[in-house]
């Protein structure tokens, strides 16, 4: 064969379809539908994060820059998460803090950027495990609207 000529591997242009569909349904879930705080100190204080992403093994988030923050949430640090679905119900989870890293986004706000693991021995891990199922499940499966009056099923 040819150098010029590419083999398409239509698997993985359908599996970088599928990510791309999940990170921004993500986007639309996490920015409109789900609020997330988490508890940091030893009083119980809490106070609004942004989810950026979520995985069966983890999730990434972040905060507003300080320099208090970049301090407290150090690699190792378990933070308590609410994942606030109604507004007076939660899911409770709890990760550990694996990466921080400063973020700047196109605003120019400064974000401190948290990835960890969650702690999936808690009970109510297996109800955020659904969810996590649920987006990738949306993502994989999802149509695109295109104002068609029939609804057909594959």
């Amino acid at each position: 064969m040819s150098e010029d000529k590419k083999v398409v591997d239509f698997n993985k242009k359908r599996q970088e379809n599928i990510e791309q569909k999940r990170r921004t349904f993500e986007r639309v879930v996490f920015q409109e539908f789900l609020g997330v705080y988490t508890v940091v100190d030893d009083q119980g204080s809490s106070f609004p994060i942004k989810l950026v992403d979520i995985s069966k093994d983890g999730c990434q988030f972040q905060l507003p820059f300080s320099l208090k923050a970049k301090n407290q949430f150090k690699s190792g640090t378990e933070v308590t998460l609410k994942l606030f679905f109604t507004k007076g119900t939660f899911i409770p989870a709890v990760v550990t803090v694996r990466h921080a890293t400063e973020y700047v986004d196109n605003q120019g706000d400064a974000w401190l950027r948290l990835g960890g693991e969650f702690d999936t021995s808690l009970p109510s891990f297996k109800a955020l495990s659904h969810f996590i199922e649920f987006i990738y499940q949306y993502a994989e499966f999802s149509c695109l609207d295109k104002g068609e009056s029939k609804v057909y099923f594959l």
